[in-house]
């Protein structure tokens, strides 16, 4: 009971330290994102002398040469498909400024550092009383589990708001591809329209119609920037819809008719999700049903009367 005892609190000990220098980690490195760090931009471009005069704080020179061995660490473990597959799910959650392929890196990395320990120091724990061999197998097995987990898990958390992002602009492209398409039908130009759309809804796919304004306000084709569009996106319609526009640019079709029959069919479509989801009702309420409400009917209805059975066969 003494060792187990010293052995938990061991280990909550080295989780609480390894908890404050994760938290102590993330927040250096957040302090040079955003806006920090486009004012650190502009002063090593515009102003270097102000830049190159600024000394770093203490913390900075600590954490800098850490968080680069993780982000190694991380880019070393990380397979090279595997690496591609993040960068293209960040694209799909939108390219938060935070999350930066170099900062989900060094999550990687800590992740693998923290909970590699911690599953070790578990498995040892669980071993403690079967002898050396024993514990440092399970160190050993808790270890590698543990840093798995960690190296894996900043990259499912990546895909499930890249998922979720997808899935807002899905249920936002209907009503987007009416608006654009009755500004186009009004009279305004397509790129007008773009500005009408990005303007005048919310969500991410409104951010992402502006992030092709701008593109073209730096210089980019229609074209490019349309085809960068469907690039970021795992939604089949928007990609149908951006590949359709450049081919009407390109071929000489009017925009116009080539967007209501796209907004037709997304309608066409939209009704056909709601009535797909209509169908898989009934088999979502069946296992609760059979599950949750029959036992408590069964109880409710047959219960006298088995206990009216039971007193009479006792007597």
């Amino acid at each position: 009971m003494g060792d187990a005892l010293i052995l938990y609190i061991g280990l909550g000990a080295i989780a609480l330290a390894f908890a404050v220098a994760g938290a102590t980690l993330v927040f250096a490195v957040a302090g040079r994102t955003g806006p920090a760090r486009a004012l650190a931009d502009i002063e090593k471009i515009y102003a270097p002398g102000a830049a190159a005069g600024r000394q770093m704080s203490a913390m900075d020179r600590l954490t800098q040469p850490i968080m680069v061995l993780l982000m190694r660490l991380g880019r070393k473990l990380t397979p090279g498909p595997l690496a591609g597959s993040m960068r293209r799910w960040l694209d799909y959650a939108g390219n938060p400024p935070s999350w930066l392929p170099e900062r989900v890196q060094e999550t990687q990395g800590l992740g693998l550092l923290v909970l590699g320990v911690l599953g070790g120091l578990a498995g040892a724990g669980l071993e403690l009383g079967g002898g050396a061999a024993r514990t440092v197998f399970g160190f050993l097995l808790g270890a590698v589990l543990g840093g798995l987990v960690g190296l894996g898990l900043p990259l499912l958390v990546v895909s499930h708001f890249g998922q979720k992002r997808q899935q807002e602009i899905q249920l936002l492209l209907p009503d987007t591809l009416d608006m654009l398409t009755l500004c186009v039908e009004a009279g305004l130009g397509f790129d007008a329209a773009l500005v009408q759309v990005a303007t005048g809804t919310r969500g991410p796919l409104a951010r992402d119609v502006a992030r092709v304004l701008h593109e073209m306000q730096m210089g980019k084709r229609r074209s490019d920037a349309l085809r960068a569009l469907a690039d970021r996106t795992s939604v089949i319609e928007l990609r149908t819809i951006a590949i359709a526009v450049v081919q009407a640019t390109e071929l000489g079709i009017p925009v116009a008719d080539v967007l209501r029959e796209q907004s037709r069919e997304m309608r066409i479509r939209r009704r056909q999700r709601a009535e797909e989801r209509a169908r898989k009702v009934p088999v979502k309420i069946l296992f609760p049903l059979i599950f949750c409400l029959f036992p408590a009917l069964f109880i409710v209805i047959l219960g006298p009367g088995i206990l009216r059975i039971m007193d009479t066969l006792a007597r």
